[in-house]
């Protein structure tokens, strides 16, 4: 690991390690400090100066919260930082208010921009002897101006006053699935309770029976936290008063696709009024994508601020994304190359015979597990990129955008099917390849080893401080990063067009070099904010310009 006082060498970039005081060391004050020989009043100057700045500094502490493993490094460039695309002004502050909080603060007091919402790490300024495809490979998308803003109508605020008081409607919301697919459920319980005027009692984490994860919601994310950023929108409880305990309690678990604000006022308010408690089950993308402006911002601000992992998840997630970062630029990739995944997508490993033909068998044995167009067989379902990319196919992307040998990557998701054999067409071209049990030191993971959540957890934080992101196949982890880095700061997202390029990966005709022409152009957009009122069908957690952002305003920071 790197230490202080020490200079990292790096093919990319140069690192060096110091403190945050150092951050301040070249002022005016050095001058000062240096001259040898001082007259009597410039001597009474100096010592007022710094009283003064002493006072400022005792001010400042208060705003930078304690940490184990605080960041102790900056960037030297052979460029001055404001020339690299990627840290433009506009996130200036973000940047600063990372570097100062350690990516996340907790305060009790006042939220600030350090403690509600997760900040990135900044991004490398990545120099040195590259190719052309490599500089294209590591380059920042232009964020086009965009920026968060979440203001709500003036009547959404007039009605705030009420909502966010209510003691007689609670909605009691049972979340299930994954960590992501709760998620999205713990969103639209916030939204939904808004639409109902209702309290919303803390999300109730179902057992999740494939994985054998017990966690409930105070394991993962930070309650107060969520109680504090809602409380101007939504009335957010621990737990259902006395007085409704004994109440009846509507269970509804079937709840068609796609509903609006009025289909669920008007299937609930009455019912909600008349017995005070209203319980949901099966929320996964039930509600409606497309919702009025302010049910927009308030899907975002649950998403991007409210929603902030527990302390000690965030903190080692925190320690593990700053021991990658360190060390230079690096991509995360999120391989979904589990067991589980191969059998839902009705989809073929790749590793050769032995290993599809357990799969064959659990999909033909529980066909319950299979996810869609339950016609179509493997071959079809590649071609129309309903398949993860294995090991093989993800390095051959990496190599057609120019991604470098010896770039790092940090490997997020679950434990391979076939273990390192699943990984090792990638490894062979890109050696350097991290996952979290390895940047953590012993005995690190041991609260989390009995909860896939918190573990997948630990993989967002690192994958989310990374330069690059690229997921192999969609999935609400997927989404949520890549919603998250363009709401944080445009951070480069790939998304594998599968669909189109994979016929190109089974036409031997094509030479290397037109091969990675076309896989590059192929994925340009991630260059520049996707908008989703192009993609109206798709996800505002995955696409939140430009509902979410906005090119004029005060904004969120």
């Amino acid at each position: 690991m790197a230490r202080s006082g020490r200079t990292i060498k790096n093919p990319f970039i140069s690192l060096t390690p110091r403190s945050l005081c150092q951050l301040f060391s070249v002022s005016p004050l050095t001058s000062l400090f240096s001259t040898k020989k001082t007259s009597p009043s410039l001597s009474i100057f100096v010592l007022s100066f710094l009283v003064s700045f002493t006072f400022l500094g005792i001010s400042l502490v208060r705003f930078i919260p304690s940490s184990q493993e605080s960041i102790q490094c900056s960037i030297v460039s052979p460029t001055s930082p404001s020339s690299h695309p990627s840290l433009s002004s506009s996130y200036s502050q973000i940047i600063l208010a990372a570097l100062l909080s350690g990516i996340n603060s907790y305060n009790d007091n006042e939220p600030r921009v350090g403690s509600i919402a997760m900040l990135p790490l900044p991004v490398h300024v990545v120099s040195g002897n590259l190719s052309e495809e490599e500089k294209e490979f590591w380059k920042q998308p232009d964020g086009k101006g965009y920026r968060p803003c979440l203001d709500s109508s003036i009547g959404y605020r007039k009605r705030s006053a009420k909502i966010s008081k209510e003691k007689n409607r609670f909605l009691v919301v049972v979340a299930a699935g994954g960590l992501n697919q709760q998620r999205n459920q713990i969103i639209d319980a916030v939204v939904i309770a808004r639409i109902l005027e209702a309290a919303l009692v803390v999300p109730v984490l179902q057992v999740n029976l494939i994985w054998e994860d017990e966690s409930e919601f105070p394991d993962l994310y930070d309650v107060e936290h969520f109680k504090k950023t809602l409380r101007a929108d939504v009335r957010v409880v621990s737990s259902l008063p006395s007085t409704h305990l004994m109440a009846k309690q509507t269970i509804v678990t079937q709840i068609p696709y796609n509903v609006s604000p009025l289909w669920i006022r008007a299937k609930f308010f009455k019912q909600l009024n008349r017995e005070g408690v209203l319980v949901l089950k099966g929320l996964d993308s039930k509600l409606s994508k497309n919702l009025p402006p302010d049910l927009q911002k308030l899907r975002c601000k649950v998403a991007f601020h409210a929603l902030r992992f527990s302390r000690p998840i965030l903190q080692l997630g925190n320690q593990l994304a700053r021991r990658m970062w360190i060390e230079g630029p690096y991509i995360a990739l999120h391989l979904r190359l589990e067991k589980d995944v191969w059998v839902r997508t009705g989809c073929l490993t790749g590793l050769g015979p032995e290993y599809d033909k357990i799969i064959t068998q659990i999909q033909k044995s529980q066909p319950q597990y299979l996810t869609g167009r339950v016609n179509m067989n493997y071959t079809q379902r590649r071609l129309s990129g309903l398949c993860p990319l294995n090991a093989l196919e993800m390095a051959r992307l990496l190599k057609a955008l120019g991604a470098p040998r010896s770039a790092r990557f940090y490997i997020a998701g679950g434990e391979p099917f076939g273990g390192t054999r699943a990984l090792q067409p990638l490894a062979a071209e890109f050696p350097n390849l991290v996952r979290k049990e390895m940047l953590a030191r012993e005995g690190e993971l041991s609260p989390f080893l009995n909860s896939s959540s918190a573990l997948s957890a630990l993989d967002y934080i690192v994958s989310f401080n990374s330069d690059i992101f690229i997921p192999s196949h969609g999935g609400n982890m997927g989404r949520a990063l890549q919603g998250h880095r363009t709401y944080m700061g445009h951070r480069k997202n790939i998304r594998p067009n599968k669909r189109t390029m994979l016929p190109f990966f089974e036409d031997p005709s094509i030479s290397d070099e037109e091969f990675s022409s076309i896989i590059r152009s192929l994925h340009d957009n991630s260059m520049k904010p996707e908008l989703r009122k192009k993609e109206r069908d798709k996800d505002l957690i995955a696409y939140p310009v430009p509902e979410c952002m906005c090119r004029h305003g005060t904004g969120v920071f």
